[in-house]
């Protein structure tokens, strides 16, 4: 069949023009479409954009969402999330490559913001933003207040009332700010590095009503977290009702189930202040009057006790008078009694029979020290001759004099072994002669058993 002589000749296309039809047919019938799946392979490059495949359990196809359109995410992505998407098909033409441009991205079943939620909750509580260690203590009696919340709303004018009912006269300041809407999360964040910025407060409220978690979200971002976090003032969370919790409340350095609870942690009530300093007063009031009375009596019973001082005086000074002369007696008596024993010990010393005593002792001395001498002399001549008689058995066993006297050792040079027969030698052995001076070494070329008669 002869294709060129066809009515009708086949178009040939050119690969980019045959893409460039496909991306357009693609485009325009799935213009727009929602589509779900699980996502996986996903990455997010230094551009910013989203890169990940979305799979069911047959098939998958890439998908891409750029940073203009994921910046507006509440969430992060992740690995085996299933998601629900809105978007467009198209192609990439340089790698002929069909995948979905995502407009918009929410999780199915669980909402996008819980999700944010707890990723956020996550992160933080990783970073320790949640640990108790860096909780500031509440003041027992705070001297101002400072309320962040919404100057209209019935949470400003609940915790007024209840905290000017416990303590009255007390400085309260408020920080107007919005605590819902696209504004709420800056003007909470700015309103806690302002009241740093003055430090004139004691404890800060961060206060609002309760509401769904869309209108509770300003609560839970990051950057209010870490303001509250940052900051030098002891800070209340009391956002919504006592089932609700927020990123704040984690945070902060006490939760307060609401905001009524709030204005109640923060302040004792004055009249019960004033009840209990009384009754301290009274308690106090008895206690000294009890001391006071037991000191008087103590007083009173060692005054009875207390004897005459001069009397006293008068009888220390006989003491001290007895006891001057009995010292002095008993001195004199040891005075005498060394001196008469002095006298005795001299007498003595210049006696007679002293000086024979000494000279006695002279006589026999002198004749041990002879005796010593003499016997001394006779055990150095006697050791000098058992010296020399032992030197000279040790020369004659010396091996060094033997062999001054002509003869020699033989021994094998392997193993060093002495020769004392002559089988034990093998002809062309090598063997190793020690003379009185030097060594000889020798080769065997004859040996003999019988010992030579002139030797």
């Amino acid at each position: 069949m002869n294709h060129r002589n066809d009515s009708k000749l086949q178009q040939i296309y050119q690969v980019s023009e045959l893409t460039a039809n496909i991306k357009s047919l693609l485009e325009e019938k799935f213009s727009i479409i929602w589509i779900t799946g699980e996502i996986s392979n996903f990455s997010k490059p230094v551009s910013g954009h989203y890169y990940f495949s979305l799979k069911d359990r047959h098939a998958q196809i890439n998908a891409v969402m750029f940073r203009g359109q994921n910046r507006r995410l509440n969430f992060i992505p992740e690995n085996g999330m299933q998601i629900t998407a809105l978007g467009r098909i198209s192609i990439y033409e340089p790698r002929g490559t069909y995948q979905l441009i995502i407009e918009h991205l929410e999780p199915k079943g669980i909402g996008a913001l819980q999700i944010a939620f707890e990723q956020l909750k996550e992160k933080l509580s990783q970073e320790g933003l949640f640990d108790h260690s860096f909780k500031k203590p509440i003041p027992f009696l705070p001297q101002k207040i400072c309320i962040i919340t919404s100057p209209t709303g019935a949470v400003v004018h609940d915790i007024i009332k209840i905290a000017t009912r416990r303590f009255p006269n007390l400085y309260i300041q408020i920080l107007p700010v919005s605590v819902q809407g696209d504004h709420a999360e800056k003007e909470i964040a700015d309103a806690i590095a302002f009241m740093n910025s003055t430090l004139d407060s004691d404890v800060a409220i961060l206060a609002r009503g309760g509401g769904s978690i869309e209108d509770l979200w300003a609560f839970n971002t990051e950057s209010v977290a870490r303001a509250i976090f940052s900051s030098n003032i002891p800070v209340i969370s009391a956002v919504g009702h006592e089932t609700d919790f927020t990123i704040s409340d984690f945070v902060a350095d006490l939760r307060a189930p609401t905001p009524s609870a709030a204005a109640e942690l923060v302040l004792p009530v004055k009249m019960d202040l004033l009840h209990k300093i009384e009754s301290k007063k009274k308690q106090l009031e008895i206690f000294i009057k009890q001391c006071r009375e037991q000191k008087r009596y103590q007083a009173l019973e060692l005054s009875n006790r207390l004897i005459n001082p001069k009397k006293t005086a008068e009888d220390f000074r006989l003491k001290i008078d007895d006891l001057c002369n009995q010292m002095v007696k008993t001195l004199s008596y040891h005075v005498k009694h060394k001196f008469e024993q002095l006298a005795l010990q001299k007498k003595c010393l210049y006696s007679t029979r002293f000086h024979d005593q000494v000279k006695r002792n002279k006589e026999i001395l002198e004749q041990n020290h002879f005796n010593s001498l003499k016997s001394i002399d006779f055990y150095i001549t006697k050791n000098r001759f058992n010296l020399l008689e032992t030197t000279g058995k040790m020369n004659a066993l010396n091996p060094i004099a033997i062999l001054e006297r002509g003869y020699s050792i033989t021994r094998k040079i392997t193993d060093k072994k002495i020769i004392k027969d002559s089988e034990t030698v093998s002809i062309g052995e090598n063997l190793e002669i020690i003379l009185a001076k030097g060594i000889l070494n020798c080769n065997v070329e004859g040996k003999s058993s019988h010992v030579k008669k002139d030797i």
